[in-house]
């Protein structure tokens, strides 16, 4: 490393890790001297890895913007949230009376808290008994910082601060492999969607395992990209640790990635041999992967009696039905709906209502506090925004000349999609867990709307705007569906006669605008 330039690195990453150090101190139990340094501590450090990387991406002022403006929105949506959720979110819920935003990590936080604080080795995180983490990866590696580096007091922001830290890195890594395939144009509207997602903020202002395993999916698509440039060594590095990561905090994205990237590679080229090693290594790492996984979601007690596939498609099987029934429970106009509906076209409806959450009209209307009103537009205007690209990114890839880039950018487009579907019949119409399963693919997301975004740039064609009319017809009806439901303005519209009406609409709207398009060009050739 360059000794002037690391000195005047740390002639501001000192001060601002103090700044930030004592931001996340003083609004947390303990000591705030001591917990001042402890967070300044993490901060030197993560300040000065992601200055590293960032000078070694070459990413220039671009990208130091970027990454500057992800890392404090981050860090401040975790303070914020931590102090303000006790006074504006609701009093009967102990999760957010603590700071949390997901139930889910303030029971695996609690949890890890215990652990750090009992004695008991960190490992024994691993162990069945912890019920809040299948894998036990993640609440390993909180219950370890809490023992190393606040042993004296339950400090919840250290682990946010780490989850952001390597959520950032996620981004400068994800810059370099987009530039590298595609270019500074495609790589900047792509690195935008993955630095300024807002549910990739919200997850990585929490406590939560997304930001690592996002980062994760960066590392291996970059080791992927550099084994096939032929090094080897760094390929195995960024590799090694990225699918390291992946099957301790979550199998099933180490799965999810490997069948991504092998068909990138099938689909790159025409006629191309693999090595052995690759494959070897591919099956030993696929089968470490599906026992993990179905060790984790095993729920016999005793691994082994039942084989992997069977486990799998039961669970996914009873996770469906149960996300339908809560789906069903919890609303009594999915109530009504389900009762009026042939049984068939339940599936159908619980997939189309969990890709259309968080649904931009209720987060505008239902009634709720204001800090939940803010955070719920904010989730929905990011996936309005993004879906309409990823929509039109099918057109930008049918166009697309190069051969085989048209079929890698089909395929990760197609990936993108089956996971948005899988993660809303994972999740149903949850509000939730279902965006942020979704977000767990934000890469290949990216990557097609940012491809999409340059493309649309460059030629101006109709076809986004027709996509963006038809959303608007959408979120026009359901506006008005959801002011009469809560307001009573209007009429409320069947359910089913809506979704008609949504239809019509949005057929009329895009094929009005084609067949004018081909009058004007035909008109104009005469």
């Amino acid at each position: 490393m360059n000794k002037k330039l690391f000195l005047k690195d740390l002639y501001w990453i000192i001060p601002v890790s103090l700044f930030m150090g004592a931001m996340f101190s003083f609004v947390q139990p303990g000591n705030p001297w001591t917990g001042l340094f402890v967070s300044a501590v993490v901060n030197l450090l993560g300040l000065l890895g992601l200055t590293a990387a960032w000078r070694w991406a070459g990413g220039g002022r671009t990208l130091f913007m970027i990454v500057s403006i992800a890392l404090l929105l981050r860090f401040f949506t975790a303070v914020a949230f931590y102090v303000y959720l006790p006074v504006y979110g609701y009093a009967d819920s102990e999760q957010q009376q603590a700071g949390y935003v997901y139930f889910d990590s303030f029971r695996r936080d609690t949890q890890a808290w215990e652990l750090a604080h009992s004695g008991t080795p960190v490992l024994k995180a691993f162990d069945k008994q912890y019920y809040t983490d299948q894998y036990g990866g993640f609440l390993a590696l909180s219950a370890g910082i809490y023992r190393v580096l606040s042993p004296d007091t339950h400090r919840p922001l250290l682990v946010t601060q780490l989850g952001a830290l390597v959520a950032v890195l996620g981004i400068i890594v994800f810059w370099i492999a987009v530039r590298q395939v595609w270019g500074s144009r495609v790589a900047l509207p792509a690195v935008f969607i993955f630095a300024f997602f807002p549910e990739a903020i919200l997850l990585a202002g929490a406590q939560m395992r997304e930001p690592f395993l996002i980062t994760f999916t960066a590392m291996a698509w970059w080791g992927f990209l550099e084994w096939e440039q032929g090094n080897a060594r760094s390929a195995l590095a960024w590799t090694g640790v990225a699918l390291a990561g992946m099957l301790l905090v979550s199998p099933v994205i180490a799965l999810t990635m490997l069948i991504v990237l092998g068909g990138w590679r099938l689909l790159e080229q025409d006629h191309g041999r693999v090595s052995w090693k690759v494959v070897l290594g591919t099956v030993i790492i696929f089968i470490t992967a599906l026992v993990l996984l179905t060790w984790g979601l095993d729920r016999t007690g005793s691994f082994g009696a039942n084989t992997p596939a069977g486990i799998l498609v039961g669970w996914f099987r009873e996770a469906v039905k149960w996300t339908t029934y809560q789906l069903e429970r919890g609303s009594g106009w999915v109530q009504k709906l389900f009762q009026e509906m042939p049984p068939q076209w339940r599936l159908l409806f619980v997939t189309g209502y969990g890709m259309a959450q968080p649904v931009l009209p209720a987060s505008l209307i239902e009634p709720t506090t204001i800090l939940w009103r803010i955070l719920g537009i904010l989730r929905s205007l990011g996936w309005y925004l993004l879906a309409p690209l990823l929509l039109y990114g099918w057109f930008a890839a049918r166009q697309t000349p190069d051969h085989s880039r048209r079929r890698i950018l089909v395929w990760l487009g197609t990936a993108a999609w089956l996971w948005v579907m899988i993660s809303a019949l994972r999740a149903g119409g949850d509000q939730w867990d279902n965006p942020r399963y979704r977000t767990l693919m934000l890469i290949w997301m990216a990557v097609f709307a940012g491809y999409a975004w340059d493309w649309w740039r460059v030629r101006r064609d109709a076809w986004l705007l027709r996509i963006l009319s038809a959303e608007g017809v959408f979120l026009g009806f359901f506006t008005q569906w959801y002011l009469s439901r809560y307001y009573h303005l209007g009429e409320q519209l069947p359910f089913g006669i809506m979704v008609l009406l949504i239809l019509v609409g949005a057929g009329l709207s895009i094929g009005g605008s084609w067949l004018w398009d081909r009058y004007r060009s035909g008109a104009g050739g005469a």
